[in-house]
């Protein structure tokens, strides 16, 4: 949902939104270690650090893409994959999902609440979540982010076709939420 709030009142919208945010690396606008960048480390963490906290603890993935090089931009190799072959997977992955959720009555791993995730019969093997729970102990990782980094794994397990997730799942989905996948 959406909320609007005014001196005069508010209203309240219901909504499905996804956000998608972009910024680049630096004021400069080049790649963090390129050789033509001239900003310190100290301009870069600055420059970031206008993203406040509470608001990047809502981003389910961070990607850092590199510049596209020319070679790449004009390969005609088929390393791609055909997009009637992702939507298929990605259909499958929605099934398993609203099947798996049908008694909570939801249809996306997304919509399931955190509490649900955490008891059985859903919570995930201790050895599973090790890496997780190590960082929520630490304090580098908040609860709201611990529940979407499961939520993810098991969407990660759902493209897979497979039925839970597995240590696996839950490393990627954590680099996926961090920004340090490769």
């Amino acid at each position: 949902r959406i909320q609007l709030s005014r001196s005069g009142g508010g209203t309240v919208y219901p909504a499905r939104t996804q956000l998608v945010l972009a910024a680049n690396p630096c004021p400069c606008a080049k790649p963090a270690g390129d050789a033509h960048c001239e900003c310190s480390p100290l301009v870069r963490r600055r420059y970031l650090g206008r993203l406040s906290g509470p608001l990047l603890d809502r981003i389910d993935v961070q990607v850092r893409l590199m510049p596209v090089r020319a070679a790449e931009l004009m390969a005609t190799d088929g390393g791609v994959e055909p997009s009637a072959t992702v939507a298929a997977r990605v259909a499958a992955a929605r099934q398993a999902a609203a099947s798996r959720w049908a008694d909570l009555g939801r249809r996306l791993n997304a919509e399931v609440e955190g509490p649900h995730l955490r008891r059985p019969p859903w919570r995930l093997p201790a050895r599973v979540t090790v890496e997780l729970r190590g960082r929520l102990d630490s304090g580098s990782l908040s609860a709201r982010g611990f529940d979407r980094v499961i939520r993810m794994a098991w969407t990660i397990a759902d493209l897979d076709g497979r039925d839970r997730p597995d240590q696996d799942d839950v490393r990627e989905a954590l680099q996926l939420r961090t920004g340090e996948a490769t």
